[in-house]
């Protein structure tokens, strides 16, 4: 494959090489022709001295927020990446250096049409957070009401948009000269990575997703989500609510005290639960920086650019899936991921059951500290793609996100079992939706269907009974094709009874070589001569028979 001479490219190729040879990738290097940006000897020996899981997230923070962020998207994927190596990348800070408030100010003004005075009655220069693709500023509009403004960095669309165009070149030569690209199919996971990180870069997004996870949640007063300004929203702006609170991994002993931490965690836990299995939509990021205690006690939930949208087939299998793991039924657990998951050439079910069944049996041995209902389904996701499965992207990021939860439960009430809330908001939930299968709309659908069919049901019934009447009805079965199974039996003694005719010719005419006889064909018993003549022409008219009229089963098949 040729790679673009671009003098910025080629170091991009140099450094995506590079991480690649670095963590052990050598034959993707060779096979994909990428060794060619690696000129120097001393660069390839460093590479291959085998980077460690710790390492990577260096290495990814220093290839700039592109790769931070697909490394953050990365340890969702248990099933392209091992356990220290998912672990390493979920400890990926997305924090870099701010950008100047000069620039700020001026993308700030650009997009909103005003000048900055204009639009607030204050605007803190220093930013109260800075990460890969954007900082946010604490801010005051002219009616004195305390905002937080996100704003993009600069250019980061057009860095992005490089960064992407030289991983899909790298991405379509793996995919078409390696083993492990033809597998796993490298751009169509690069693809799903673009579409996630873009819409994310999208501030409107960001926006509605608020509005309807603000929406979903209004069962819970305990959870708040800040509420945007929309006419101070852009693409790359993003103005809402300011919620001041203490990240949940550091709250301090005294505001331990005076906050029921028990009853916060099971309030979370089934938050997230009611919109995985009930809502179809959930934030996918409740990372420790993106959760906070407010001062009356209740949670914040922040940064929705990551969420995650299920059909409500999936959502069905996943309660089946979530339920089975709490109640340890691993083959169960098994059949559910494989419905899940799509199946390839070498799936192997019988060992992917045992390794599910053993899986979810560690898991119900474990003691509470080890009881993390994300670990086990991001090892399901793992496991799965080891035998054969590629599974749904959606079970991948749900795992994470679970993972996450599990934590922040745990940091919120060390002692927080999820299995009890598991089993009983999980029976809530299933009622919640076999009622919703109830719904107006969902039995006017049913009455349709019904009515529909009692209109065709008559003319169809009264089709079969003249079929029966005529004699023309017939019913195929699927099974082993009686006559072509006699057919080929007698085919079989036919030959038989030639080969022992050809057997008998041959041996009759040695026999007839040694009886001496005044009539001779070339000097030999002409008797004897003729039986090897008919013998050798029975013997090519077996063999053509053989390699002309007899058909393939799968060529008869096709023609009949």
């Amino acid at each position: 494959m040729t790679f673009s001479l671009k003098p910025q490219r080629l170091k991009r190729y140099r450094d995506i090489a590079w991480l690649i040879l670095k963590y052990g990738r050598q034959n993707i290097i060779q096979a994909s022709n990428l060794d060619q940006v690696l000129l120097e000897e001393s660069v390839k020996r460093d590479a291959l001295s085998q980077g460690k899981p710790e390492q990577l997230t260096h290495d990814l923070e220093a290839l700039g927020p592109t790769f931070i962020k697909l490394g953050q998207i990365l340890s969702t994927r248990a099933d392209l990446l091992t356990q220290p190596y998912i672990d390493a990348l979920s400890r990926l800070q997305d924090k870099v250096e701010p950008f100047s408030f000069e620039e700020a100010k001026e993308i700030v003004s650009r997009e909103l049409g005003v000048r900055l005075s204009k639009a607030f009655k204050e605007f803190s220069p220093r930013p109260i957070a800075a990460a890969s693709l954007g900082q946010v500023h604490f801010a005051r509009l002219r009616d004195g009401r305390p905002v937080a403004v996100k704003v993009q960095r600069p250019r980061i669309r057009q860095i992005i948009l490089d960064d992407f165009d030289a991983l899909d070149e790298i991405a379509g030569s793996v995919d078409q000269y390696t083993e492990i690209g033809r597998q796993y199919v490298f751009r169509d996971i690069l693809d799903n990575f673009r579409r996630t990180l873009f819409r994310e870069l999208d501030y409107r997004q960001e926006a509605e997703n608020q509005l309807t996870l603000s929406r979903n949640l209004a069962g819970y007063p305990n959870i708040v989500v800040p509420t945007p300004i929309g006419d101070y929203t852009t693409s790359r702006v993003l103005t809402m609510d300011f919620i001041r609170g203490t990240k949940a991994t550091a709250m301090p002993p005294m505001m331990r005290l005076r906050h029921n931490t028990l009853m916060l965690a099971e309030t979370l836990f089934k938050a997230y639960l009611d919109q995985v299995l009930m809502d179809g939509f959930f934030h996918a990021d409740p990372h420790p920086g993106n959760v906070l205690i407010t001062p009356d006690g209740r949670i914040a939930l922040l940064d929705f650019g990551m969420v995650a949208t299920l059909d409500p087939r999936i959502q069905d299998n996943l309660l089946k899936l979530i339920l089975a793991i709490a109640d340890g039924r691993g083959h169960d657990a098994a059949q559910i991921c494989t419905i899940l998951g799509r199946r390839l050439e070498h799936f192997d079910e019988a060992y992917f059951t045992r390794g599910v069944a053993d899986i979810i049996g560690h898991y119900q041995s474990s003691n509470t500290e080890q009881c993390q209902e994300g670990r086990v389904m991001m090892e399901l996701t793992r496991l799965a793609a080891e035998h054969g499965i590629r599974p749904a992207p959606e079970l991948a990021l749900l795992g994470k996100t679970l993972f996450n939860l599990d934590l922040m439960t745990r940091k919120l009430e060390p002692g927080f079992d999820p299995a009890p809330v598991l089993r009983q908001h999980g029976e809530v939930l299933m009622r919640k939706r076999m009622m919703k299968t109830l719904s107006p709309s969902s039995l006017m659908v049913s009455m349709i269907d019904s009515h529909k069919l009692s209109q065709q049901l008559p003319d169809r019934i009264n089709m079969l009974l003249e079929s029966l009447t005529r004699k023309e009805f017939e019913l195929r079965v699927n099974a082993f094709d009686e006559q072509s199974l006699i057919s080929s039996l007698q085919k079989i003694a036919n030959r038989i009874a030639m080969a022992l005719v050809l057997a008998a010719l041959i041996v009759g005419a040695a026999m007839m070589m040694e009886v001496e006889s005044t009539l001779t064909l070339w000097g030999y018993p002409a008797v004897g001569i003729v039986m090897f003549i008919m013998a050798a022409g029975m013997g090519f008219g077996l063999v053509f028979s053989i390699l002309l009229k007899d058909r393939p089963l799968s060529r008869r098949r096709k023609r009949s």
